[in-house]
């Protein structure tokens, strides 16, 4: 009898640890973070208007950094930055290192082995134009006689394509290269996503005007996960909490504040863009 009753408690015994350790399998990564008290994310430490971080100081900001630090604050945990590059920020994703990147595109290449939010804001396709080539919408460039400069092979380069087959572009091994050209007067326009043409506008005001042409063409920026079958509860609440706070207007002002970063203004903006 009394090695019955020792089987038994050890089999009680052995099926409370298996429960514990169903039970601790079982959660979510979402209920992962909220009890770990720690939303990790990646920074990118020289990453101006999304992510700087002061050298001295150790502290971060950006537009990411602002977005994440309320993100967590509506989690009910504290934010851990853990410093990364645009290049290894999927590995990190991969082996556990961050819960979240801000900032990623999804690519097909990437979408095989991480998982994206819905978009974080837009980043809108503009054109810096001289003085004698300001025009309201994409069809007025869509001339033989306009010259649009691109860096080749960029996204610059697949939306001008796209939306002015019918213009001169003119492409070039890099940014730099094509804005020489419009400097020189050997292009009309040159063709940036917001995030780029706005400061360097600022640095370099002779180089033109900003203009978004109608109708506004936008690419979109992403948060990615770590891919896990079955759990998308991290994704889902990141989902409907970029809807709320976008509709709200947080996210639009946290581009429009950390852009002073890089010496734009809101008042620097194009009126007709949506971020």
């Amino acid at each position: 009898m009394k090695f019955f009753n020792t089987l038994k408690v050890a089999t009680i015994g052995l099926m409370a640890i298996f429960a514990l350790n169903t039970t601790v399998a079982a959660q979510t990564t979402l209920e992962d973070i909220q009890n770990s008290g720690k939303l990790r994310i990646g920074g990118v430490t020289d990453a101006a208007p999304t992510f700087k971080k002061d050298r001295r100081s150790g502290e971060w900001e950006g537009i990411f950094i602002d977005i994440a630090e309320s993100l967590a604050k509506d989690l009910g945990v504290e934010l851990e930055i853990v410093t990364t590059t645009w290049g290894n920020s999927v590995l990190d994703l991969q082996s556990d290192k961050i819960d979240i990147m801000f900032g990623l595109n999804p690519t097909e290449a990437r979408k095989k082995v991480i998982d994206f939010s819905t978009p974080v804001f837009n980043n809108a396709f503009t054109l810096v134009v001289r003085d004698d080539a300001k025009f309201e919408t994409w069809e007025d460039y869509n001339k033989p006689e306009i010259r649009i400069a691109v860096d080749a092979g960029s996204a610059h380069d697949a939306t001008v394509t796209k939306l002015l087959p019918n213009a001169t572009i003119l492409r070039f091994d890099n940014v730099s290269e094509a804005s020489i050209a419009l400097q020189s007067g050997k292009a009309d326009a040159q063709c940036f996503v917001m995030m780029l043409s706005l400061p360097i506008i600022k640095k370099n005001p002779q180089l033109g005007t900003v203009i978004a042409p109608s109708p506004v063409s936008y690419t979109t920026s992403h948060a990615g996960f770590q891919k896990k079958i079955g759990d998308t509860s991290l994704q889902e609440y990141v989902n409907a909490w970029l809807a709320k706070n976008s509709e709200s207007g947080f996210i639009g002002e946290a581009v429009k504040r950390n852009m002073s970063l890089v010496g734009v203004t809101p008042e620097d903006f194009p009126s007709n863009l949506k971020l």
